[in-house]
């Protein structure tokens, strides 16, 4: 007997990033880590940065899931992605700078707030650097 898919759709702001029947999503949400099979109970989430591992019937993709929010749904997940990257699609080389640029802000004395972006960056490239499978 075949596991049960459900619909996956995840929607950045420049087009419909992925749409499938899918068996399993897992992501990184504020609360920690999830995943979600069909027929889960109906509820929102919002993402942290992270890997996106989508579980479909000829295997696992993965991708660089950085911000956004979930909806899901017993037969349907939407994901509201504000930045979603396929590894192949990953510039290496910003995200190097990116995580440099961080690290520098968090190792001067800067307000709270100047410190927080800088943290939320550094999460932001380290996730694209390991997607890229540079860490």
């Amino acid at each position: 007997m075949a596991e049960k898919t459900f619909r996956l759709e995840i929607i950045s702001p420049d087009r419909i990033f992925y749409t499938n029947d899918v068996l399993m999503v897992e992501y990184n949400t504020v609360e920690g880590e999830v995943g979600v099979y069909a027929e889960h109970i109906p509820m929102t989430q919002i993402i942290a940065p992270g890997r996106l591992i989508i579980t479909e019937e000829n295997g696992q993709r993965t991708a660089a899931l950085l911000s956004g929010f979930v909806e899901i749904t017993p037969d349907k997940v939407t994901v509201l992605a504000e930045a979603v990257e396929w590894p192949q699609n990953i510039d290496i080389a910003r995200a190097e700078r990116a995580r440099d640029r961080a690290q520098q802000i968090l190792s001067a004395e800067e307000d709270e707030q100047t410190l927080l972006l800088a943290e939320a960056a550094l999460k932001r490239a380290l996730v694209r650097l390991d997607i890229a499978g540079m860490e």
